[in-house]
């Protein structure tokens, strides 16, 4: 066994992200369980979830900082047990500041883990390098497939604090152990650049810092289109259970929806990530974005109608979304190399977090304020458009600086 093939390393990084989709993913499972065995607000515990995406997502440019420099083994090791000990921890959780801490500790856990294998994928490969982080992406977005039939069979027979400890403790074991083979690779760069499809040459592209890419006006554009994109797609994944209770659908048509986004989750990544490899980054995201705001009408328009049409609506925004995960880290990489790329992205991931407020914990704010879901599905999908207009207004740029002859990386 050669753990220094890039392969290998590929298929150990993805094990760690599949242990850490639960986190995410399987979340909206727990939510009616946790409303039902406490007099805890939707809100109050929604909260909870904006809190595990800020630590998974803010703790990552410091661990990045780190993993770039020392290596990811040491901190997957660690982001073994907090995320076994925090999810398992919030079977044990009997008031809301506890519930808050311990997801806090397993979103650090999860920023270790992501930031770590991201990264990998992106020095590992430089050439389909959208492929690459694809497939690495895919691991987070569809791992939770593997395990919602047994969440879901363990809540109804065990009951939610069950399920959180058995999965947690699993969890985390497998993470503590995978740990133990990854790598960097040797050199910066483990395959030769090439050209990218739009043209860019990878071999005259500059070696950002975090520090320079913070000084470029190309790294804002991108924050904002990762945030205006991850809102809709995280008032989905938070609220999925509540909408579907709203909407008074029983609970097989949350399971089926619950069962098939990941998969559709998970092929969005490797996709869109293939796609973009072969079409240019800016117009995959173009198509992409523009199916995503779409989709969220569709959930609005079709997806009320039973509970069929829900899981299929809700399957739609998850494989019009998921790309985001695939897109943004080999663009970060295009746009400003990879000798600090998991910093770098890791900084850009911070989006994430930020659009976490908006779409899982205000989104359910709205819906307390207002008894529908309507203004959050509207408004997110007007946010996809408006990201689209900003990648075709970066495709343009690029256009323009090949036409003069300018250098194509940032400034």
């Amino acid at each position: 066994m050669n753990i220094h093939n890039r392969w290998f390393q590929l298929a150990a990084s993805v094990i760690t992200m599949i242990m850490i989709a639960n986190l995410q993913y399987a979340w909206t499972l727990f939510v009616a369980p946790l409303q039902a065995g406490t007099d805890w607000k939707l809100s109050d515990i929604q909260f909870a979830f904006t809190l595990f995406v800020l630590c998974q997502t803010w703790v990552q440019p410091l661990d990045g900082w780190f993993i770039d420099r020392l290596g990811p083994r040491g901190f997957i090791r660690a982001a073994g047990l907090l995320c076994g000990l925090g999810w398992a921890g919030m079977g044990y959780a009997t008031t809301l500041p506890m519930l808050y801490v311990l997801y806090c500790a397993a979103g650090a856990g999860a920023a270790f883990v992501y930031s770590g294998s991201i990264g990998s994928a992106l020095k590992w490969f430089t050439e389909h390098r959208g492929l690459a982080a694809g497939i690495m992406a895919a691991g987070f977005g569809g791992g939770t497939a593997l395990f919602i039939p047994f969440i879901n069979s363990a809540i109804q027979a065990h009951g939610y604090r069950t399920a959180f400890i058995a999965t947690g403790i699993f969890q985390g074991l497998v993470i503590v152990a995978v740990a133990q083979v990854l790598r960097h690779p040797p050199a910066e760069a483990a395959t030769p650049a090439t050209a990218s499809a739009s043209g860019e040459s990878q071999v005259r592209r500059r070696q950002f810092t975090t520090f320079e890419m913070l000084r470029t006006p190309r790294f804002y554009v991108l924050y904002a289109m990762f945030v205006m994109m991850a809102t809709g797609g995280l008032l989905v994944t938070a609220n999925a259970g509540p909408i579907s209770k709203s909407w008074g659908f029983s609970a097989s048509a949350l399971a089926l929806a619950a069962t098939l986004s990941p998969l559709a989750n998970a092929a969005s990544r490797i996709f869109w990530g293939w796609a973009s490899d072969s079409i240019g980054r800016e117009y995959a995201m173009i198509i992409a974005f523009v199916a995503n705001a779409v989709s969220l009408v569709l959930v609005l328009v079709l997806g009320q109608i039973s509970g069929g049409w829900f899981a299929f609506t809700v399957v739609l925004v998850y494989f019009t979304w998921g790309e985001i995960y695939s897109l943004f880290p080999p663009t970060a990489a295009d746009y400003f190399g990879t000798r600090s790329a998991t910093e770098n992205y890791a900084v850009l991931y911070t989006a994430k977090g930020t659009a976490s407020i908006i779409g899982g914990w205000f989104g359910a704010l709205l819906f307390e304020r207002f008894g529908s879901w309507s203004v959050g599905f509207y408004g997110s999908a007007i946010m996809a458009l408006v990201a689209a207009a900003l990648a075709a207004g970066l495709h343009m740029a690029n256009v323009a600086r090949v036409a003069v002859g300018a250098p194509v990386v940032a400034k």
